[in-house]
């Protein structure tokens, strides 16, 4: 592959709040690209992109697919991300991998609450962005309060570049403001022919209007548009695309296209959009990595000759073989090549190259920087892990998980089913980081947790489906944490022969509560850890973490809490690593009971929609959840409530709420923090 090849790739994500229509608008994609001859729709479990059986079943993605498609002279790597809360790893790891993204909004619904956390996650990783508000042929589409709602929760700044041609169920086209014509979409051929005309007269001052704003925008990246636009000469669009390319690719700006992707309109204009203002990934920043053998930062360039380095960013398991999703960003990568894996710091060989094309492979022989492949043969690579070459050993950053909040427990049905569950268990943790197993100390039973009730019901359906194996759960339970609410030190001396070896620690330890929302943060003072080598030094840090993994009520993990490292002195003769490992644990656990331990629970943001006659019943349900209620946007026949809520209430919550709407109610919630549990739930544990 050549650079000016490069130039022409697009390594982009489609994003938004579920029910907004990614795998619509994806499937569009691949229909009008022609890699496929024959649209599939979700609502009949027929779309391409939508390949899992749950994903057919539900109508919802599950799994983030990636496939590839060319555009006139263009090759798009295009993945489809779920818009669920409970699925949220998949748009992380995605935009982790990717150039660009897509952001769909509903020209109704506007700006939902997946909809901000993915425009977070974009924000987080600097993701340009392009956004399409779909669906407007439904009744109450309204694309202008899409974008005052975009400046609002999302402080992000959209530049409408087209208007639409007639409203709601009479949509039949757009204008397009950068060229100056109308676009109308043939129905008789699903969209493919594109008549162009004249803006229709109705539609020239606002078009005008709407123009001088796109001119304005543009000329803050390009001061010969401003000159001309200052003295009034015309300023054609072959001139503002450079310019508002530029400002896309510093993720200042956000170009907004109209569109109803079911009824075939306004898809090639997005595609076109996506060429021109999308970047390539030679226009990506150098990405930074750390040189292992030498901690040595390094900025690495999209270079098909420079040292190879990249990006495994999701595994997936794939009839028993694992199938490990690459983006390179530096070098090339063949088969048989030997890589070196930062996290287990041991070489590994690739088998097989593939593009995917959804749920289908196509064997390819040769991969390099700017490509987003997968690849066989690499046993022990998870989610975040960085591939080198052995002589320059490189570490990218990884990725941020959520906070999985849900847990159940889960048996095997038969004794055949018992010796299948731990390799299927392992298999499925593999692919998805927010999926946690564990065995319960108390009772034995092996327990899921994961990010909601869905996340684990279609982890216990996969289980039967993918795996074979039959198992029964119990209710869903929530994930608490624990922490302290007075400060607590402990000092700790711990010498004992063991094995014919005698070992020797001595540590003090500080525990202190910190405020909600502050999480867990270790203090280990220079002073302190002047005498010690550089190896046991971090050995402290890695065992006071991991004795904060088990609190001392119920063995839940501990937060809001700083720990702090007093005194440590050193002895090179008698000091070892299973004296520290004792001595540490030991302080924590007596300091943890001496101040006075409680629980936390998980709060949920909440955003629920109810037709305005029930809004009184619905608020009452929701004080009676011990919820609170932080506002009500009122909308034409609907009032949209936003509220925090403990998720220990919130199970089966969605069958009440349509009993109290007569079926017309529906939310979606996030998780929020951690804060303090009620008196029965911790009677419930004996700290009452």
């Amino acid at each position: 592959m050549t650079d000016v090849n490069r130039n022409q790739i697009r390594n982009f994500g489609i994003i938004s709040h579920i029910d907004a229509g990614k795998t619509t608008v994806s499937e569009r994609i691949l229909f009008y690209t022609g890699e496929i001859h024959r649209m599939g729709e979700v609502h009949d479990g027929m779309a391409v992109m939508d390949w899992m059986e749950q994903e057919q079943e539900r109508g919802i993605t599950i799994t983030a697919t990636a496939t590839c498609c060319h555009w006139n002279e263009f090759t798009f790597n295009l993945i489809d991300t779920p818009g669920h809360i409970d699925f949220t790893i998949e748009v992380e790891r995605s935009l982790r991998a990717l150039d660009g993204a897509v952001a769909i909004f509903s020209a109704v619904e506007g700006v939902q609450p997946q909809s901000e956390s993915v425009w977070r996650q974009a924000d987080r990783y600097r993701v340009p962005r392009i956004c399409l508000i779909n669906k407007m042929d439904r009744v109450g589409a309204d694309h202008r309060q899409v974008l005052i709602s975009m400046i609002e929760k999302l402080h992000a700044k959209p530049l409408l570049l087209q208007l639409p041609i007639g409203s709601e169920d009479s949509f039949s086209g757009v204008v397009d403001l950068i060229d100056e014509k109308a676009l109308l979409f043939s129905e008789e051929d699903q969209g493919r022919t594109l008549q162009t005309s004249e803006i229709p007269q109705e539609l020239q001052d606002d078009a005008k209007k709407s123009r001088e704003r796109i001119i304005e925008a543009a000329a803050d990246y390009d001061d010969n548009i401003l000159s001309d636009f200052l003295e009034g000469r015309p300023i054609s669009g072959e001139r503002l695309l450079p310019a508002l390319r530029q400002g896309v690719l510093n993720c200042q700006i956000a170009p907004v296209l109209l569109g109803s992707a079911l009824r075939n309109k306004g898809i090639q204009p997005l595609l076109d959009a996506i060429c021109s203002l999308l970047p390539s990934p030679l226009e990506i920043p150098p990405s930074e990595a750390t040189r292992l053998d030498n901690q040595q930062q390094l900025l690495i360039e999209t270079d098909a000759k420079g040292p190879l380095c990249a990006l495994a960013f999701k595994v997936l398991a794939d009839e028993g073989r694992k199938l490990t999703y690459l983006r390179l960003y530096s070098g090339s990568l063949k088969p048989s090549d030997t890589v070196f894996n930062s996290r287990t710091g041991k070489e590994e060989k690739v088998a097989r190259l593939f593009r995917m094309h959804s749920h289908k492979r196509e064997r390819i022989d040769h991969a390099i920087a700017g490509d987003i492949v997968t690849a066989t043969g690499l046993k022990s690579v998870l989610t975040g892990d960085t591939i080198s070459k052995g002589d320059l050993p490189l570490q990218l950053a990884g990725l941020e998980y959520p906070e999985p909040v849900v847990s159940i427990a889960v048996e095997p049905k038969t004794v055949d089913d018992r010796d299948k569950l731990p390799p299927a268990l392992e298999k499925l943790q593999w692919e998805d980081p927010t999926f946690l197993v564990k065995e319960d100390p108390e009772t034995g039973q092996t327990l899921l947790t994961g990010m909601g009730e869905l996340h684990l019901e279609v982890v216990v359906q996969r289980l039967q489906s993918d795996f074979g194996v039959a198992t029964q759960t119990g209710r869903p339970q929530v994930v608490f944490r624990e922490t302290l609410t007075r400060e607590a030190t402990r000092h700790e001396v711990f010498e004992r022969e063991i094995e014919g070896r005698q070992h020797y620690a001595d540590v003090t330890l500080t525990l202190t509560p910190k405020p909600r929302k502050s999480g867990l943060e270790i203090i280990l003072p220079e002073s302190v850890l002047e005498p010690w080598p550089e190896e046991h030094s971090s050995l402290l840090r890695q065992q006071i973490a991991a004795a904060c993994q088990s609190g001392p009520t119920a063995g839940y993990p501990l937060t809001d809490l700083q720990i702090t490292l007093a005194a440590a002195p050193y002895d090179a003769g008698k000091t070892t690593e299973l004296g520290i490992s004792a001595a540490i644990s030991r302080a924590i656990s007596q300091a943890l009971r001496a101040g006075r331990p409680t629980l936390l629970e998980p709060l949920m943001s909440l955003e629920l929609t109810a037709p305005a006659d029930y809004t009184g019943r619905v608020m009452g349900s929701l004080q009676q959840k011990r919820g609170q209620v932080e506002g009500i946007t009122t909308k034409p026949g609907q009032d949209v409530i936003r509220a925090t809520v403990p998720l220990l209430e919130m199970f089966g919550y969605m069958t009440e709420l349509r009993s109290a709407t007569k079926g017309q109610g529906s939310f979606t919630m996030e998780f929020s923090h951690f804060d303090q549990a009620p008196a029965e739930i911790l009677q419930k544990f004996g700290l009452k």
